[in-house]
């Protein structure tokens, strides 16, 4: 072997080794950050019956969203509260149907599993998702169920708004960080169609996705999501209709 061959295969495995430390680093990292949150679960304290002011789901509520841009309808956001449930870890939660098109073409629907706990508060238990491309199912990316493969529920609304609150929507390391801050309370949100009050506004984000940033606004008088602000693009996704049971 001569000397440059001993220097190449020198530094192919200095690379192995610097690679599979990071990959360890990153690894551990992510193991620590599940380890440090550990939400406590107690089936007894959930209920299907979700009466939260800002995001109330009873069975056969129907919510429609639009995003316009020209006067032309880009992004159409269709939710419905199923009269079915699904028991993830011992808590029966509700099923959150959401389908999401754009240009007219489904492109995500997504079955969300929510429970309020006795204080009020709205957890997120997880979802299934399917993404779609050119109207043929491509992937799932973006599922999780709590207690499965490490991953964790987490708080979608609280009872009792306080500005400065942050926290985790979801935990599945890697594949599912959602994170709410309380930005506001009492805010008034003007849309197309109508105008609410005593909204409190939220800044919802993920460390997965840097331009995953969205204001949104719920509003006690259809007790769920009026509109939603898209930092990036600046678009707005408005509340057009709301159909109660």
């Amino acid at each position: 072997m001569n000397r440059r061959t001993k220097i190449f295969f020198g530094v192919v495995v200095l690379l192995l080794v610097v690679g599979g430390a990071t990959l360890f680093v990153l690894d551990n990292t992510k193991r620590s950050v599940a380890a440090e949150y550990n939400p406590q679960v107690n089936p007894a304290d959930f209920t299907t019956e979700i009466t939260n002011k800002y995001f109330a789901l009873p069975v056969g509520k129907k919510l429609t969203y639009e995003t316009r841009q020209q006067g032309k309808v880009t992004e159409r956001v269709e939710i419905e509260i199923l009269p079915e449930t699904k028991t993830i870890e011992g808590v029966e939660t509700v099923v959150y149907l959401d389908k999401e098109y754009k240009n007219g073409q489904l492109v995500e629907e997504t079955r969300d599993y929510l429970a309020q706990h006795k204080n009020g508060d709205v957890w997120y238990f997880g979802e299934d998702v399917d993404n779609y491309s050119n109207g043929t199912l491509v992937n799932h990316s973006g599922s999780f169920l709590h207690g499965k493969d490490g991953a964790k529920a987490g708080i979608w609304m609280k009872a009792e708004q306080s500005v400065g609150d942050s926290y985790k929507q979801e935990f599945y390391a890697g594949h599912a960080e959602d994170m709410r801050d309380t930005v506001a309370t009492g805010e008034t949100v003007e849309t197309k169609s109508g105008t609410y009050t005593d909204c409190v506004k939220v800044y919802d984000w993920t460390p997965l996705e840097k331009d995953a940033r969205e204001y949104k606004y719920h509003c006690p008088q259809i007790a769920g999501l009026a509109l939603t602000e898209d930092l990036e693009t600046g678009s707005r996704s408005e509340i057009v209709n709301v159909v109660l049971p």
